[in-house]
């Protein structure tokens, strides 16, 4: 949902980078969890959280617990994190990144290519079109995640079906 940048004020507050596609669901949090990306997430409970515009517009959160300076510059870095279950419902057609990890690639004839490791938002060139970064044993493979070559996705299933069109895995070589 977020990660957390710096102390905000004085009373233990900190500003957070803004992860999610839903911002306006974060300030409804009455409890999260903040994790390192070592250990077992922590569940902390939420004291208050609004947006602020400046800089960019940042999320700021009060963490109870959190009540100076030094305990706000104990959580840089962490990520701010919610159950998977409470997560926004998406619409049709559209998929968490999380969801996505993981998920084994096939080809038109049913051959595993090799499986999601990343997802990268893109450039101008091709705006609102992420790319599907996958692992395949010739190396990296980065395939636009369009309607149009990934006619199949089965989060359940973690298999993504793709029409790749000619030329695009020697684009990656």
């Amino acid at each position: 949902m977020a990660r957390v940048l710096r102390p905000h004020g004085r009373r233990g507050e900190v500003a957070t980078e803004i992860l999610t596609d839903f911002p306006d669901h974060l300030a409804q949090l009455s409890a999260v969890y903040l994790w390192d990306g070592t250990v077992e997430p922590r569940r902390v409970n939420v004291r208050g959280c609004w947006t602020s515009q400046s800089r960019g517009g940042q999320a700021i959160f009060h963490f109870k617990g959190s009540d100076s300076i030094s305990d706000a510059e104990k959580l840089v870095g962490l990520e701010v994190q919610i159950p998977i279950a409470d997560r926004m419902p998406l619409p049709g057609g559209s998929y968490y990144v999380t969801d996505l990890i993981g998920c084994e690639v096939c080809d038109n004839a049913g051959r595993e290519l090799g499986r999601v490791c990343e997802v990268q938002p893109t450039g101008e060139d091709t705006p609102g079109t992420p790319l599907l970064v996958i692992d395949t044993p010739e190396g990296e493979l980065l395939v636009p995640l369009a309607q149009e070559i990934c006619t199949r996705i089965d989060v359940n299933e973690r298999r993504i079906d793709v029409n790749l069109p000619e030329g695009l895995r020697d684009l990656n070589r």
